[in-house]
C-alpha cells in the first residue's frame, strides 16, 4: 500500500515538475502568463519610457526644490517599476526612465502634468461660492487658482500633503467602501484642522483642485485634527489608487511641463541575457553534479526539488510583477546556490544520525527534525532584511528585497516539503541502503579557537588597508570609493548617427572609443526607439574630453556636430536613497540583533552574529576600495546579498554551539565546546560555499562586463561570510561568554571567601 502511494505520489510530482517547467518556458494561454519572457524586464535589458520635464518659469529652481521634486516623482513612478529612474538634467530638467513600457502617450496621460494641488473651501470670508456644480462638474466660481490663493480661501497646497493611498474601511452600517486616506505634514495638520472646524460648523465641503480641474469635494463631517483625512465617493479601487497617486504627484513644490519623450532600447543587448542563461545552467549543471556526487540519492532528490524551485520562481517573479534587472537575474541565479543550503543542513544531520546507529528512517526523521531550528533561524534572519529593506527602501533595493523574500519562501518550501517527499517515496519504493545515503564520517577536530586571533588580525589589517585606500580616493577624487555616475551624477550625450546602429554595435564599436576618451568603463548606452539616436551617460566630461568626444564621432561615424548635444546629469541615487539604504541597513542589523537575542536567549550569540555581519560589509567596502572597483546601484545589492547570506551560515553554528551546550557535562570545557560545534558544521559550511560560489563563479566567467562586476566581490562576501562565521563570530561568542563565566565564578569565590572569614570571626 504504501509502495503504491510512493509511486503515486512520484507521479504527481513530476507531473507537476514538468507543468510548472512548460509554464515556466512557454507560458499559460495567449499572454504567455508565467513564462519567463513575460517576466517584466528592467531598462538595462528590455528598455522602456524615457521622459524629460522642464521647471516652467524664468526663475532658476533652487537645489532643494529640484531634489524634492525628483524624490516625490520617484515615488510616483514606483508604482510602474521599482527600477524606475529619476534624475536631474541640466539646472532645470528632470528625467524619467521607466523599464518594461513602450507607450509614452500612455504613460504621460496617467503621469499627469504635476504640479498645482489645492484644497479650497466652500464660501470666501463673504459667503461667496468659490466654486459650484456646474451640472457635470465643479468649476470655479469666476476666479483664478492665483486669486484663491492670495485671499487665503486655498487653505492648503500639495506640499502639505506628505502621503495619500487607496483602502477599504467600514461605513456606517459595516458595508466596505474604498476610501483614499491622506496623511498631512505637520504645518499641513493645522492647517486642515482650523480649515475642517469652520467647514463643519457651516456645513460646507473642502473642493480638492488639481491641475485646472477639481478631481474631489467631500463634504466634512466633522473637525479633522489628527492629521489625516479620509476621500470617499470613488468607485473602484484603481480609481482610489489613480486618485492617491495624483495627490502624491500634486505635492511637488515646481510646475513642470514635458519637454520630450522617448522610447529607449535596452542597455545591454541581447547578449547580456543569453550570457546570463548560459551561465545560470552551466552553473545549474555544476550544482546537480556536485549534489549528486556528493549525497548520492539524496543530492538526486535536492536536484529534482531544485528545479522545481526555479520553475516555481519564475512563474511567481511574473505573478508578482517584480520587475528584473541584470543584478536581479544575478540574484536569482545566486539564490539558486543558495537554495541548497537547508538541504545541506538535512543530509549533513541524517548522516549523523546515521553514524550514531540509527535506522534509515529513524535517521531521516531525526535529521529533519534536528535541522529545523536552524534553517528556520538562517531564513529569518534574512527574511528580516528583505522586509526591512522592502519598507524603508526605494528603487533596485525594494526590487532586490522583492526578489531576496520571494527566494526565501520558495527555497524553505523547496527544501523542507518537496525534498522530503521525495526521500519518503524514495524509501518506500525500496530504496534503503544506506550506503547510498552516506554515512557520517567522524569529524577532525580542529582548534579553530587557539587560531582566531591571527584570523582577526588579518581581518583588521585588511580593513585597515581598506580605509587608507579610501582616505586616498577622497584625497584624489574627493570620494572614498570610486562611485560611478549613478552616485555622482556625469555627462549624457545625444549622437545622431547617419545610419540606425544596432545596441550590440554601439557597443562593440562606439563605447571602447569613448571608454579610451574618458577613461570611464561605465560608459551606458541607450538606443532611442525609432531613430538614429543613441544616449551616452558617462562620468562629467571636461570641455576637453567634450572636445574629443565630438572630434571622434565626427572623424569615425561621420556625424554632424549639430547632432551632437551635451546635458549634465545628477545621480539616479538620490542623497534620500542614499540615506534609506544606510538607515535600512541599520535597522537591519538591529532587527537581526533582537531576533537571535530572543532566540537564543543570549545576547553574546547576537553581538556575535552581528559583528560579523559588519565584519563581512567592512571586508567587501574594504576589497572594493583597495581593488578601485566601481561603485553603483549593484554595490547596495552586493553588500544586501553578503548580509543575507553571512548571517545565514552563522546561525547554522550558532545553532549547533547551543544544541551542545546543552548536552554539556561539567567536564567539558566551553572552548571544547565551541571547536566541536564548528568542526561538526565545517563540511556543511564548506559545502553551502562552494554551491554558491560555483553559481557566482558561472556568473563572472560566462556573464557580460557588468555582471562580472557584481559577481566578483560577491564571490569574496560568500568566502568572507563563512569565513567569519568559523573564525569570527564563534570566537567572538566564546570570548564574552568565557569573560562572563570567569567574573561569575570570581564573584562566587569572593562569596565562598566571604563567607569563611566571617566564620572564622565568630570561632
Amino acid at each position: 500500500m504504501k509502495k503504491r502511494k510512493a509511486i503515486i505520489t512520484l507521479i504527481i510530482f513530476f507531473a507537476l515538475l514538468a507543468g510548472m517547467i512548460y509554464t515556466a518556458v512557454y507560458g499559460l494561454g495567449s499572454s504567455k502568463s508565467g513564462a519567463a519572457s513575460d517576466i517584466k524586464l528592467g531598462l538595462d535589458l528590455a528598455g522602456g519610457v524615457s521622459i524629460t520635464y522642464e521647471v516652467e518659469g524664468d526663475e532658476k529652481p533652487s537645489a532643494e526644490d529640484m531634489s524634492d521634486t525628483i524624490y516625490k516623482l520617484q515615488k510616483r513612478v514606483d508604482q510602474y517599476s521599482t527600477e524606475a529612474h529619476v534624475y536631474q538634467e541640466g539646472d532645470n530638467r528632470i528625467d524619467i526612465e521607466i523599464p518594461g513600457v513602450t507607450d509614452a502617450n500612455a504613460i504621460l496621460e496617467e503621469m499627469g502634468k504635476p504640479g498645482s494641488l489645492y484644497f479650497i473651501r466652500q464660501t470666501d470670508k463673504d459667503g461667496n461660492q468659490n466654486y459650484i456644480n456646474s451640472g457635470s462638474a465643479y468649476v470655479l466660481n469666476g476666479k483664478t487658482i492665483d486669486d484663491l490663493v492670495k485671499s487665503g480661501d486655498a487653505v492648503l497646497s500639495g506640499s502639505d500633503v506628505s502621503n495619500a493611498e487607496a483602502g477599504y474601511q467600514n461605513d456606517s452600517m459595516n458595508n466596505q467602501e474604498i476610501v483614499v486616506d491622506l496623511t498631512f505634514t505637520e504645518a499641513g495638520a493645522k492647517k486642515f484642522a482650523d480649515a475642517t472646524t469652520k467647514a463643519y460648523k457651516a456645513g460646507e465641503s473642502i473642493g480638492i483642485y488639481y491641475d485646472g480641474s477639481f478631481i474631489s469635494v467631500p463634504k466634512v463631517d466633522a473637525a479633522i485634527t489628527d492629521g489625516k483625512a479620509i476621500i470617499t465617493g470613488e468607485s473602484s479601487i484603481d480609481e482610489a489608487n489613480n486618485l492617491a497617486s495624483t495627490i502624491r504627484i500634486g505635492g511637488l513644490k515646481l510646475e513642470l511641463k514635458e519637454l520630450r519623450s522617448n522610447v529607449v532600447g535596452a542597455q545591454l543587448g541581447q547578449n547580456a541575457i543569453q550570457s546570463s542563461l548560459k551561465a545560470a545552467l552551466i552553473g545549474f549543471i555544476v550544482l546537480v553534479v556536485f549534489m549528486i556526487s556528493v549525497y548520492y540519492i539524496m543530492g538526486f532528490a535536492a536536484s529534482l526539488a531544485l528545479c522545481m524551485y526555479t520553475a516555481l520562481t519564475i512563474i511567481l517573479l511574473d505573478a508578482f510583477d517584480i520587475t528584473l534587472t541584470l543584478p536581479g537575474i544575478a540574484g536569482i541565479i545566486l539564490s539558486i546556490g543558495m537554495a541548497v543550503d537547508a538541504n545541506v543542513i538535512i543530509f549533513a544531520r541524517i548522516r549523523e544520525e546515521l553514524k550514531a546507529g540509527k535506522s534509515l528512517k529513524g535517521a531521516e526523521e531525526a535529521g529533519f527534525h534536528k535541522a529545523l531550528s536552524a534553517i528556520i533561524d538562517g531564513n529569518v534572519t534574512t527574511l528580516i532584511a528583505a522586509a526591512v529593506l522592502g519598507v524603508t527602501g526605494t528603487g533596485s533595493i525594494k526590487g532586490f528585497a522583492q526578489t531576496l523574500a520571494l527566494g526565501i519562501f520558495v527555497s524553505m518550501f523547496t527544501a523542507l516539503f518537496i525534498t522530503r517527499i521525495l526521500l519518503d517515496s524514495f524509501y518506500e519504493l525500496g530504496i534503503q541502503n544506506t550506503k547510498i545515503y552516506g554515512v557520517g564520517k567522524p569529524h577532525k577536530k580542529i582548534r579553530f579557537l587557539e587560531n582566531s586571533k591571527f584570523f582577526i588580525a588579518g581581518s583588521l589589517t585588511f580593513i585597515t588597508i581598506g580605509i587608507i585606500a579610501m582616505i586616498a580616493c577622497q584625497v584624489k577624487t574627493g570620494h572614498p570609493l570610486n562611485f560611478n555616475l549613478e552616485f555622482l551624477g556625469g555627462t549624457s550625450t545625444t549622437v545622431t548617427f547617419n545610419k540606425d546602429l544596432s545596441l550590440d554595435d554601439v557597443n562593440n564599436e562606439v563605447v571602447p572609443l569613448i571608454e579610451d576618451i574618458t577613461g570611464d568603463s561605465n560608459v551606458q548606452a541607450q538606443k532611442v526607439a525609432g531613430s538614429n539616436q543613441v544616449i551616452f551617460k558617462t562620468r562629467t566630461l571636461d570641455l576637453d574630453e567634450r572636445t574629443k568626444f565630438t572630434d571622434t564621432m565626427k572623424d569615425k561615424f561621420s556625424v554632424d556636430e549639430k547632432n551632437i548635444t551635451n546635458e549634465s546629469i545628477s545621480s539616479t541615487i538620490s542623497n534620500e536613497m542614499q540615506r534609506n539604504a544606510l538607515i535600512a541597513i541599520i535597522i537591519t542589523c538591529g532587527c537581526i540583533l533582537l531576533y537571535v537575542w530572543f532566540r537564543f536567549k543570549d545576547i553574546r550569540f547576537a553581538s556575535g552574529a552581528v559583528l560579523a555581519l559588519v565584519h563581512d560589509v567592512l571586508v567587501t567596502t574594504a576589497f572594493y576600495a583597495i581593488f578601485k572597483l566601481s561603485v553603483g546601484s549593484d554595490f547596495v545589492a552586493c553588500i544586501l546579498t553578503i548580509v543575507g547570506y553571512s548571517i545565514n551560515d552563522t546561525i547554522v553554528v550558532f545553532d549547533r554551539i547551543r544544541e551542545n551546550l546543552a548536552n554539556k557535562t561539567d567536564k567539558d570545557e566551553l572552548i571544547t565546546v565551541a571547536d566541536n560545534s564548528i568542526s561538526e558544521t565545517l563540511s556543511r559550511s564548506l559545502f553551502t560555499s562552494l554551491t554558491t560560489f560555483f553559481m557566482v563563479l558561472s556568473l563572472f566567467i560566462f556573464g557580460v562586463s557588468s555582471i562580472r562586476e557584481f559577481a566578483l566581490p560577491l564571490m569574496v562576501g560568500v568566502i568572507c561570510g563563512t569565513y567569519s562565521s568559523i573564525e569570527l563570530a564563534s570566537p567572538i561568542w566564546y570570548f564574552m561568554r568565557h569573560a562572563a563565566d570567569k567574573k561569575a565564578l570570581k564573584i562566587k569565590q569572593d562569596e565562598k571567601e566571604a563567607k569563611k572569614s566571617k566564620r572564622s570571626g565568630k570561632a
